[in-house]
Order: C-alpha cells, then sequence, then structure tokens
C-alpha cells in the first residue's frame, strides 16, 4: 500500500470515527429542507443534498473516487427515479473536501457542465470559508435557476417524488 493510500485511508477513518458527517445541525437541516421545497414549487426537478464524512470502507479499499460514491448516492437516494429525469444530488465529502453535483439525463442534456462545475467552485469557496450553510443556499439557489430554466414545467398534479431534508452520514 503507498504512503498516499495510507493517508486516505487515515484521514476517512478519522473522519468517520469523529462523526464528521454532522456538519450542519437540525434547525439548519430544516432550513434547506425548506428551501429545496420551496425551489421545487416552481420547476419540475427534484433537489437532494448528501454529506458524507467519509467514504465506506469497501469504496477506499477499492481506490473509489468521491465521484463514484456521489453517482452511488444518487442511486441509492433515487434521485435518478424521476418521473421528468431532471434530479439533482449536491454531494459532499468531508474527508477528502470534495463536492460533486450529479444531474440526471434530462438535465444534463439541458445544462452543460461548466455550469455544474461553476457551481461546485462557488460552493468551495464558501465551504473553505467556513459559511457552509449559506454555500448550500447559495449552490440551492442556483441549482434552483437552473432547473427554472430547464427543466419541465411545473405540473399541477405533481407530487413531492423525494425527501426535501439534506442527508448526512
Amino acid at each position: 500500500m503507498t504512503g498516499n493510500r495510507w493517508q486516505r485511508l487515515l484521514r476517512h477513518l478519522w473522519r468517520e470515527g469523529a462523526g464528521a458527517g454532522r456538519l450542519l445541525d437540525d434547525a439548519a437541516l430544516d432550513r434547506l429542507a425548506e428551501r429545496v421545497r420551496r425551489s421545487e414549487r416552481a420547476h419540475g426537478g427534484e433537489i437532494r443534498i448528501c454529506i458524507e464524512g467519509a467514504l465506506p470502507w469497501s469504496y477506499l479499499w477499492r481506490g473509489a473516487t468521491a465521484r463514484e460514491r456521489a453517482i452511488m448516492m444518487f442511486a441509492k437516494l433515487r434521485v435518478w427515479d424521476t418521473e421528468a429525469n431532471n434530479g439533482v444530488l449536491i454531494y459532499l465529502l468531508r474527508a477528502e473536501r470534495a463536492i460533486e453535483i450529479v444531474c440526471d439525463r434530462g438535465i444534463a442534456r439541458a445544462v452543460p457542465q461548466p455550469a455544474w462545475d461553476a457551481l461546485a467552485r462557488s460552493l468551495g469557496t464558501a465551504l473553505a470559508q467556513g459559511q457552509v450553510e449559506a454555500g448550500l443556499a447559495a449552490a440551492l439557489d442556483a441549482v434552483d435557476a437552473l432547473l427554472r430554466a430547464h427543466a419541465n414545467p411545473v405540473d399541477p398534479q405533481r407530487h413531492n417524488e423525494l425527501p426535501d431534508r439534506p442527508v448526512q452520514r
């Protein structure tokens, strides 16, 4: 095992043991959930936030990336399963300070990757400054704007397909 691999394992072990996935308190999670709820009333998309302190050991052992985990969480949280294929996942991996935006094929066709990359960079800047809730709120606003411009319009018969509260693990 190389030195870098050991460092990565230890960084994730420390994050997992420290409960570092708990980045936000319940009040902040509730405020972000309400922001998601308000956003989804204005477009046909679905938004989820997932915050993990560390990767599972199986991911670390095989050298998986944060992107691979984000795609797996996209599936586990059923973001891929929205009727209009307009789901978006904002994924944070604290042990690696990684931010991944994963979007379903319906919205991926309409919004170019550089827009998602810019959103991730902006969120990264806010997180580096310790502005976690404000950074996530701004990221939600940016996703909202993209979905309003590119997702299917709101169907009055549509129901909320996914939970709005961010997931912390």
